[in-house]
């Protein structure tokens, strides 16, 4: 199966099975981790995180690439700012 974003990403966080807030707490220490314009892979099982995720790359400016469904999982691809 592809995805609509088939760059390799930098680095992957698997949230799968956990629930708001748990994905975006992770992702906020995930992201302070990467280099300026490292590329994240997320994936969740929570449909919260596709209000959630966005909303958290809009207010930490960072730039949301891509993001997809596939069979309950929600998929995002994540460019951290420059530093």
């Amino acid at each position: 199966m592809t995805h609509p974003f088939d760059t390799p990403a930098d680095a992957l966080l698997d949230a799968s099975g956990l629930n708001c807030p748990e994905p975006v707490m992770m992702l906020h220490n995930k992201v302070r981790d990467l280099h300026g314009g490292a590329l994240l892979k997320v994936v969740a099982t929570d449909p919260s995180t596709q209000r959630d995720i966005p909303k958290f790359c809009v207010f930490l400016g960072h730039e949301l690439v891509g993001q997809a469904e596939d069979a309950g999982r929600y998929l995002y691809w994540i460019r951290k700012k420059a530093d």
